[in-house]
């Protein structure tokens, strides 16, 4: 039932928009370094949570540790864009679907083809040097050893990724503030809406419909008009028809 109507709202409404979290990565292979096992992992192999491991103060005090977490939990160059990624671009195709909020880092929606993708927490594919702000790819991260270093003035390089303690880019979160403001549609899928400021968005919203896709419940289940506990990837790739 829920799927039909999910199907037929998509049909009929012209201004769509995807807010997603961990969950539509993890369906390519990339682990959530929330979850209880990255939990786990980070306390075992590093002695601090995520939450520390990935701060602006690890980062200015304890840069050597935190690549070495960061290069090994964050970056998944050979994942590739799962059915959840290419349902939202073959929408956008359509016409459809105006824009994709991410939560994540790993550049998978634009790889699927999407142009539109608002990306709250930056990417690790762009990274800038703290001081001269020259870019390098993700390939100059990876092949560094220890600290990665600036080739022009020897500072460090630092990911273009929202650290914790670090607040969002302003422009980019006002743009998706304004397409969120704007829609008829908002799909929320693979978050559990627990990471602000990210999951607040969801509260600019007032549109006509509100659909989580989440494999578990949510704190706002009870104000969507479709809640469906499910694969994210296996429900668009469903409704959207490919």
């Amino acid at each position: 039932m829920a799927y039909e109507e999910l199907k037929n709202i998509i049909n009929e409404k012209k201004n769509i928009v995807f807010l997603g979290g961990a969950g539509v990565s993890t369906e390519s292979g990339i682990p959530d370094f929330r979850s209880e096992s990255g939990l786990y992992s980070a306390l075992n192999e590093y002695g601090a949570p995520p939450e520390t491991l990935l701060s602006h103060s690890f980062f200015v005090n304890n840069t050597e540790k935190f690549y070495d977490y960061y290069k090994n939990n964050l970056i998944y160059k050979n994942a590739k864009p799962n059915k959840a990624h290419i349902a939202l671009y073959e929408l956008e195709k359509r016409g459809v679907l105006k824009a994709v909020v991410t939560q994540n880092i790993d550049n998978l929606h634009q790889l699927a083809g999407s142009k539109n993708v608002f990306e709250l927490h930056g990417s690790v594919y762009r990274n800038y040097c703290t001081h001269c702000n020259t870019f390098y790819d993700v390939d100059f991260i990876i092949k560094s050893l220890k600290v990665p270093k600036c080739e022009k003035c020897g500072n460090i390089v630092k990911p273009d990724v929202v650290l914790y303690e670090e607040s969002l880019n302003e422009d980019v979160l006002n743009k998706a503030v304004k397409s969120i403001m704007s829609a008829d549609v908002l799909i929320v899928g693979g978050t559990s809406l627990a990471v602000y400021p990210a999951a607040g968005l969801i509260n600019y919203f007032s549109g006509s419909k509100l659909i989580l896709i989440n494999k578990s419940k949510t704190a706002y289940d009870k104000k969507a008009d479709i809640v469906i506990n499910d694969s994210i990837g296996e429900v668009l790739s469903d409704v959207v028809g490919i």
